[in-house]
């Protein structure tokens, strides 16, 4: 591998696809000289093999099992360099979300030569992902809600499921995210995280959401000679207590019909 050559990860969890993307990659060297930086069939092989393998570009299957390609190329954006992202799909319907996504381009199968390597050439001429970019078009994707938070680790992303977090807290610029496991740090803005997951969440505080299914119960704190009484929300599976504000009590005791004020 020359130190020109474009690093190009393939990600597809049929194998013939893979191996036929690779052939291209062959038949096209001569109008831009590659090398497969690693491959992965689904893709949670993705978030845990690309971080590592200094590829510069992601052809990447959108429908594949464990994790959908448009849900990857998000946690992707999380990467200090992010790889431009070459989307590859059957359906027609996925090329507004990918471009939404800020993908690099976007390949109809069966792939053609010809349009190979003119993403190839694409994304050769634009260089590296600014990763603030991928992140503000991941927060506009009309893709739905993640199944996972991700968190990064130096060179690694970590995943965290969504259905095992029992609380979000805002401090500073990160957001503490909280399982019975423990506690990780990420970077996003509370308040989008709220939008996201309106379902799933509900906010106890300006700083803090908690989920609605690891709500177990309140317990009322008495106030003492110059405070007023206020609630806490127990939670399922850790002894640490949330203070509810004044402001969130109506809308957080709806979550437990029975809770009185």
């Amino acid at each position: 591998m020359s130190a020109s050559e474009l690093r190009v990860f393939i990600a597809d969890d049929e194998a013939p696809a893979r191996a036929r993307l690779k052939e291209l990659l062959a038949d096209v060297r001569s109008e831009i000289a590659t090398s497969v930086a690693g491959e992965a069939a689904n893709g949670l092989e993705v978030i845990e093999r690309l971080p590592a393998s200094g590829a510069q570009v992601l052809l990447l299957d959108i429908q594949m099992p464990g994790m959908a390609g448009i849900e990857v190329a998000r946690h992707l954006g999380r990467l200090e360099h992010a790889p431009a992202i070459v989307f590859v799909t059957a359906h027609d319907r996925h090329a507004v979300e990918a471009f939404e996504l800020n993908a690099l381009d976007y390949l109809m199968k069966p792939v053609r030569a010809a349009r190979l390597a003119a993403a190839l050439k694409k994304a050769q001429a634009a260089g590296p992902v600014p990763r603030a970019r991928l992140e503000d078009a991941a927060r506009l994707s009309n893709a739905g809600a993640r199944d996972f938070f991700s968190v990064t680790e130096r060179h690694r992303i970590a995943l965290v499921p969504v259905g095992e977090v029992l609380y979000l807290k805002a401090e500073l610029k990160y957001v503490t995210l909280r399982t019975r496991a423990g506690e990780h740090l990420i970077e996003e803005p509370l308040v989008e995280i709220e939008r996201e997951f309106a379902e799933r969440f509900v906010r106890v505080h300006r700083n803090c959401l908690v989920a609605r299914a690891a709500i177990r119960g309140f317990e009322r704190i008495a106030g003492g000679a110059e405070e007023e009484p206020h609630w806490n929300v127990v939670l399922d599976g850790i002894a640490e207590r949330l203070p509810v504000s004044r402001r969130q009590w109506p809308a957080v005791k709806s979550v437990l019909p029975e809770a009185k004020p």
